[in-house]
């Protein structure tokens, strides 16, 4: 994709083909410029300087009379007035509107979703009538030997500036993205032409030269039937299925649908009836590998289907499809932590290649925006992306004997009460200070919940029992089923966090070596009254995790030069993409 800024008149809807006389003329000075064009660049640049920059809070937003609203709240100011001068989509927007009005994207931009990043590309062009160089880490994946010419960032932040273009109805902006995306097209993979054709098909007549050839590219891929029936429109599939037939790239019965048994189990995994597909296999004499059942499953239904048909133990982990993907490399598709963890204790190799030679990690790498890997956004958990990254390096790393946790927690203490009220505590702040990797690890052990710290938003006042139906106070305390499947549960969860989250587990077996670690955590809850004592051990509990923090970046600045470092008068803790201020307020459930 070509990055650099320049000047092009909206009024050429082929502006996108002639920009490189446009981009010498900005290289010149304005004394150097005939004077019509001197004047047109410095009014480009007066309008962009009142855009939107980037800043909190906005240099201009005083000026504003309308906000763009995106992806989880976030605003854009914008002026009325400019956009409606730009774009007869905005003036007719505007139109009935009343002053400072909010525009949900979500609700213009309905059939694909856009991001900040590109819409602000949009929005900033509109103004100005250049294309800004986007921001560091947009455009390129994690993966270090990828060139970021055709990973999905790259085409995908193209796919998205295209279609708010579309919508938009700034014709000479999809003309150039249309031709910014026919350039990459042979270098995508199969599946980001098929994101590609999906978005082009929206734009009508505008994308037909960039259709075109998305569909000659898909029609000789590998993709199969299911996967161009859910991507696409029926249309497209039957323009593409009859492209293979007449290339001879695939017989008339090797093109068609799966048969009906088959067709069953997919409609059944797609209501979440693990059951029924129990009863179908009885019945129809069909296994859940003719069907690529845990294929489909991991691609297109929700994980805790997926969960319950890993648990029926009658299909093959590491079975290849038709494209030879295993089910690994679908979920690493999907990017989902809690199926790849699901999938990696059930046995999948991360070591798996594709036939192009790509494993899970790397598919998963090539997926990942390297400014939503590296970025620590203070106050919000390690970003999914990210975190199904770190649980694949951490599969191909090492892969600990599964009793391994379990021996280690022996040293909680030998008797029975202990070593579960250690597993309550431990899991408990393993939610505070690590929420999104507990999750993962709790959802997949089962367990719902802790008895010594209720969760955010429970009821204080509920007892232990109503909370986990496992009562730790009893007098004299006796051994029941239920402690003991409690036991097993979160003996689980911290066997999962200790193989997948190697950092976060050596955190918390530092706090919770210290005998007064339940003092520690009940202070964040207000229950114990502050005193020198006490500011003494969260301030011993603060160099923990600064030294853990440290640790951390260390290792990530080792590993790329992307990350950057910000200062704040409050303590700050970060570790696995979490930053947290180290008040003891914040680090124990509230």
């Amino acid at each position: 994709m070509d990055t650099r800024i320049a000047f092009s008149d909206s009024n050429d809807v082929a502006g996108g083909g002639s920009s490189s006389g446009s981009e010498l003329t900005l290289s010149l000075s304005t004394d150097q410029l005939p004077p019509d064009v001197a004047a047109l660049k410095r009014l480009s640049e007066t309008l962009e300087s009142i855009f939107f920059d980037g800043s909190s809070p906005p240099a201009f937003d005083f000026f504003s009379d309308a906000r763009m609203v995106v992806e989880s709240g976030r605003e854009i100011p914008v002026h009325r007035c400019v956009l409606s001068a730009r774009s007869p989509f905005f003036k007719n927007l505007f139109l009935d509107r009343e002053s400072d009005a909010k525009v949900e994207m979500k609700e213009v931009l309905k059939e694909y979703e856009v991001g900040f990043d590109a819409l602000s590309t949009v929005l900033a062009y509109a103004y100005s009538g250049k294309v800004r160089v986007s921001g560091k880490g947009v455009c390129e994946c994690v993966d270090e030997d990828c060139s970021h010419l055709a990973c999905r960032p790259a085409v995908g932040f193209m796919v998205e500036v295209l279609y708010a273009s579309f919508v938009f109805q700034i014709n000479e902006l999809v003309s150039r993205f249309q031709k910014n995306l026919m350039d990459v097209l042979d270098k995508a993979t199969a599946d980001d032409v098929l994101m590609v054709l999906s978005v082009a098909s929206m734009c009508g007549t505008l994308c037909q030269s960039l259709v075109c050839k998305s569909i000659n590219i898909v029609a000789k891929s590998d993709l199969d039937i299911i996967t161009l029936d859910k991507a696409l429109p029926p249309p497209l599939v039957k323009q593409i299925n009859e492209l293979r037939l007449s290339l001879g790239i695939q017989s008339h019965e090797s093109n068609t649908f799966p048969d009906k048994h088959i067709k069953r189990i997919h409609r059944a995994l797609e209501s979440d009836d693990v059951e029924l597909v129990r009863m179908l296999l009885k019945e129809d004499n069909t296994n859940l590998d003719d069907a690529c059942a845990l294929h489909y499953a991991v691609a297109y239904c929700d994980a805790k289907t997926t969960t319950e048909l890993l648990d029926l133990a009658i299909a093959d982990i590491n079975l290849r499809n038709l494209r030879g993907y295993t089910v690994l490399h679908v979920a690493a598709m999907r990017k989902d932590p809690k199926i790849i963890v699901s999938l990696l204790t059930k046995g999948a190799r991360p070591s798996d290649l594709t036939a192009d030679g790509r494993k899970a990690l790397q598919i998963s790498k090539r997926l990942t925006r390297a400014i939503d890997y590296y970025k620590n956004a203070e106050g919000k958990s390690t970003p999914s992306d990210r975190l199904c990254i770190e649980i694949l390096e951490q599969a191909e790393r090492r892969d600990p004997l599964l009793g391994e946790a379990s021996m280690s927690l022996a040293m909680a203490g030998d008797d029975f009460r202990k070593n579960l009220l250690y597993l309550e505590n431990r899991v408990a702040l393993a939610q505070v200070l690590f929420p999104m990797e507990a999750k993962v690890a709790m959802d997949i052990a089962r367990v719902d919940g802790t008895s010594e710290f209720p969760l955010n938003g429970t009821n204080k006042n509920m007892s232990v029992s109503q909370r986990t139906g496992v009562d730790l106070n009893e007098a004299p305390f006796k051994i029941k089923e239920e402690h003991l499947n409690r036991l097993k549960a979160l003996s689980k969860t911290v066997e999962l966090g200790k193989r997948f989250f190697p950092r976060c587990s050596a955190v918390l077996n530092k706090i919770m070596d210290r005998e007064d670690y339940t003092e520690i955590a009940q202070q964040g809850n207000g229950s114990v009254n502050d005193c020198p004592l006490k500011r003494q051990r969260r301030q011993e509990l603060e160099e923990v995790l600064s030294k853990a923090y440290t640790e951390d970046k260390e290792e990530l600045d080792r590993a790329t030069n992307l990350t950057s470092s910000s200062s704040s008068s409050a303590p700050i803790i970060k570790s696995n993409g979490l930053t947290i201020r180290v008040t003891l307020g914040e680090l124990c459930v509230a």
